[in-house]
């Protein structure tokens, strides 16, 4: 285990409000962080609405990580900047954490085990996610990652596929248990790559996948599972037909776009009892100051207009647009936690400093004035 770096943190900055700084300063390539501005606190980043003694299980904690960045999604990453990243996360209080066999073919798996298996195993929580079987190839397939794993893969929603992922990935992880399992990219916008329609691959997984957790939730093996996919169809399905207990929403809740998740997504999951975690919440960078949005690399032709006018009121009430997105995408109550990725220790830090910071209630008054955010969407209070 590498030794720990020591941070400065924003808030040993004086927690005062930092200074303006340019509209999406250091945009310039992978790493860059937008200044927090703000007054921060010392608030917990806890879920204050978790309770572990009633109903289906819900992470208590609020702030987590995602694996994308931590795979080589979208950049390369060296094994060392990516322990740093870990343990900034966990210094600065993220204690949830997400990854996948997917995400740089084992990669990132690999490099959360390595970080994390030295602390206490109750002191977090570990989603990771079945879906595809690894194989090891000297002819590594063309994926989005950056320098994977030298492995390939293929789909497999099976019973038996489904004990297997997990058995391998507990190997990756070097860890005994994980706590939330979700099936992965099961949905329309993956056909393409899932080799039929969705729906025949949900009837497999209906089959296999689905009675195969709720058996390993049952035998106290996982915690939870649910599914983790970027539309909204398979999760409005599976709380119809099957048992699911939590949901990873990715590229579906955000600050710039949020209507269909908050009026027909999150009611549904909220009357089956499930909680949501919402992946991607800074839309993969687009919302702390990155020309790239979500994970095909196109901007919307409406984004830059919206997102211009968000970042002019933040500005008025002395805020950046991260710290607005993160503290929206958390706000609702069926949402448990939020998981924005990070590649390097000062976008970990960055992302626990935008939790505590007391954004104005104007601000939000603001933007549902301007019809910038849904008039019934729930926002956090200053107090």
């Amino acid at each position: 285990m590498l030794p720990r770096r020591r941070f400065l943190s924003h808030a040993a900055m004086g927690g005062a409000a930092l200074a303006a700084a340019p509209l999406f300063a250091g945009t310039a390539g992978p790493g860059s962080v937008l200044p927090t501005r703000g007054d921060i606190g010392e608030r917990s980043l806890a879920d204050a609405r978790h309770d572990a003694g009633q109903g289906r299980y819900r992470p208590p904690h609020l702030l987590g990580l995602g694996g994308v960045a931590i795979g080589n999604g979208f950049a390369p990453a060296t094994d060392a900047q990516a322990q740093q990243t870990l343990e900034a996360a966990l210094d600065s209080g993220a204690r949830f954490f997400d990854t996948s066999p997917w995400y740089g073919l084992g990669l990132s798996e690999r490099r959360f085990g390595h970080a994390l298996h030295a602390h206490p195993r109750d002191s977090y929580v570990l989603s990771t996610k079945v879906g595809r079987l690894l194989t090891a190839t000297s002819d590594v397939p063309d994926t989005m990652w950056q320098s994977p794993s030298p492995f390939d893969y293929r789909y497999d929603y099976s019973a038996e596929g489904t004990r297997r992922s997990i058995e391998d990935s507990l190997q990756r992880l070097g860890i005994e248990r994980i706590d939330i399992v979700f099936i992965h990219d099961l949905s329309p916008d993956n056909e393409e790559d899932l080799g039929m329609p969705w729906a025949q691959r949900f009837e497999e997984a209906a089959k296999g996948a689905m009675p195969e957790l709720t058996r390993m939730r049952e035998e106290g093996l996982i915690k939870a599972w649910g599914f983790g996919v970027n539309r909204p169809e398979p999760a409005l399905r599976a709380v119809q037909e099957a048992d699911p207990d939590i949901f990873l929403l990715a590229c579906q809740y955000s600050l710039l776009d949020h209507e269909q998740a908050l009026h027909e997504t999150f009611p549904a999951i909220a009357a089956h009892g499930a909680s949501v975690v919402v992946g991607a919440p800074l839309l993969a960078g687009y919302l702390a100051g990155r020309d790239r949005y979500l994970y095909d690399g196109s901007v919307p032709d409406w984004a830059p207009e919206k997102r211009q006018r968000v970042q002019t009121i933040a500005d008025a009430h002395g805020i950046d647009l991260r710290t607005a997105a993160l503290q929206f995408a958390a706000a609702p109550e069926v949402v448990s936690s939020v998981i924005p990725g990070a590649r390097t220790a000062e976008q970990a830090q960055a992302n626990a400093a935008s939790m505590r910071v007391r954004i104005p209630d104007g601000f939000w008054r603001d933007l549902k004035s301007e019809r910038l955010i849904a008039q019934d969407a729930p926002v956090p209070s200053a107090s």
